[in-house]
């Protein structure tokens, strides 16, 4: 299963016995849960990311532990042998999100449905509504923190420069130009980062950039993505689309988890604003 697939191929795999669907939509002032309830893909089940994270942290999106994460997964019948296929009917494109947080825990085969659930229905395609009760399955989870950097690290990495920095907020919350909608949290950027907006890596209807296309816009980040990155955004759901879309362009990158909420509300780290 590629990490991409198309609204085709999910038709063709639907009743699948190792397949799983997820609708991964969040968005602040929306209930997700209950659009997914009105309508959703079938055998599709809803995974609340608002919930899955510290819910004892200060910041707003960090890594759960792998014992809850787990739990969380068994509950919504993934499990260990499942093919996952996420989609979302967010603004922020959350089903990256979610990619990041199952490849991180132990999950390997998981794709993201190109166009979402936008795409699904504009096809006219069918859907169901209610909710979907998922068999309990077994999910082993390990988690492989190679790929997720800290405060500490950040720090270290603005002195040494050994990572590419990559913010995937709007240019205006990066320049400092629009103040953080976070109170306590200054404008601006991780001095020495980037900046992709994550909404420069769609087309204009919804779908992924792919191949020359997609690199394109890294390359007019001034992002080499033979070296090595760490994403950021505001809280770390944006940074984990610009990181799918690298690892499409064989780049797996690393992903500051606290991001901006972290760096931008310690009033003891360096910040820059204007361009990078």
């Amino acid at each position: 299963m590629d990490a991409l697939v198309s609204t085709d191929w999910l038709a063709n795999e639907l009743g699948a016995s190792d397949l799983r669907i997820v609708d991964a939509t969040y968005a602040e002032g929306r209930d997700a849960a209950a659009e997914y309830e009105a309508a959703h893909i079938p055998g599709a089940v809803f995974m609340n990311l608002s919930e899955l994270r510290d819910t004892d942290s200060d910041l707003p999106n960090t890594l759960p532990s792998a014992e809850k994460f787990a739990s969380r997964m068994q509950t919504l019948g993934l499990g260990d042998g499942s093919r996952i296929v996420l989609y979302d009917s967010s603004p922020w494109h959350t089903s990256a999100r979610a990619w990041w947080l199952l490849r991180l825990f132990g999950a390997h085969n998981v794709a993201i449905l190109d166009g979402g659930f936008a795409k699904w229905q504009a096809e006219g395609r069918e859907t169901a509504s209610g909710k979907e009760t998922p068999r309990h399955r077994h999910f082993t989870t390990w988690a492989d923190l190679k790929g997720v950097r800290d405060l500490d690290q950040m720090k270290a990495n603005v002195e040494s420069g050994a990572e590419q920095v990559l913010d995937a907020r709007s240019a205006a919350r990066f320049t400092g130009v629009e103040e953080d909608p976070r109170p306590g949290t200054a404008p601006g950027h991780i001095p020495g980062s980037k900046n992709l907006p994550q909404g420069a890596v769609f087309n204009a209807d919804g779908t992924w950039k792919t191949g020359d296309a997609l690199k394109a816009e890294f390359d007019k980040a001034g992002i080499d993505l033979m070296k090595p990155i760490v994403m950021t955004c505001g809280s770390g759901i944006t940074a984990s689309v610009l990181a799918f879309g690298a690892h499409l362009l064989g780049n797996d990158a690393a992903l500051y988890d606290g991001s901006w909420s972290e760096w931008g509300g310690d009033p003891e780290t360096p910040k820059a604003t204007g361009t990078a």
